[in-house]
């Protein structure tokens, strides 16, 4: 009998390497555990106020915190993805959404306590300060941009826009992050060592993404 051996084809499409990813279960608690220490700051600021101990200017004291906060929290929300660039960590992209919303949560009671403490709801005077003030200017410019992030941060919204178009959007919380820290480092004036280590931190978090991209967009060319 002749021995029938089979064709290899000839010709297969190279396949990508896929990174290795370790998804060590989700503790049950680490959820709630995130949930319950991002209210931490705000119980705390309230308490101090009640104390009478935010100072001698009370809401401005109120306020850098407040806006200190929400930046934190978006830059954390930015960590998340290069995390698992850099070290195959799933568990912080569960956190990613929680984060991002806590960050327009502080955000939105950082603006409102300007606009009501702070002005006492004088829209006009708040108008001026946008308008001649660039660094309200820049906190508003950032927390216009979030808004359309909070409101598609559900996975109904990822279904009905499309994760291209869904991915597309959200890309704007780099932009809302750098206008925090521009917003943040532009309201210290002089001791401006600590809005710099933020925007240090986000310019690391850009490069990783950009490098990312670049190594996948160079996988592609060789793979076609």
């Amino acid at each position: 009998m002749s021995e029938v051996t089979q064709a290899a084809p000839a010709s297969a499409p190279p396949v990508l390497p896929r990174r290795v990813t370790h998804r060590a279960p989700l503790t049950p608690w680490l959820k709630p555990g995130v949930f319950i220490g991002a209210l931490v700051p705000l119980a705390f600021i309230v308490v101090q106020a009640a104390r009478g101990k935010l100072g001698a200017n009370p809401i401005a004291e109120a306020l850098n915190n407040l806006g200190l906060v929400a930046l934190i929290f978006l830059i954390a929300s930015l960590a998340c993805t290069p995390l698992k660039t850099l070290f195959g960590w799933g568990w912080p992209i569960r956190l990613r959404r929680m984060l991002g919303l806590f960050a327009f949560f502080y955000a939105a009671i950082h603006l409102l306590t300007y606009a009501g403490l702070d002005q006492g709801l004088d829209l006009r005077a708040v108008w001026g300060d946008v308008t001649k003030r660039p660094f309200i200017f820049a906190g508003m410019a950032a927390f216009a941009l979030m808004v359309p992030l909070a409101l598609t941060s559900t996975a109904a919204s990822v279904k009905r826009m499309g994760n291209v178009a869904w991915k597309r959007l959200h890309r704007l919380a780099y932009l809302a992050a750098a206008l925090g820290a521009i917003h943040f480092y532009l309201r210290v004036k002089k001791d401006v060592r600590e809005p710099l280590i933020y925007a240090g931190v986000l310019s690391a978090l850009l490069l990783v993404r950009a490098v990312a991209l670049a190594r996948r967009k160079r996988m592609l060319r060789a793979a076609a």
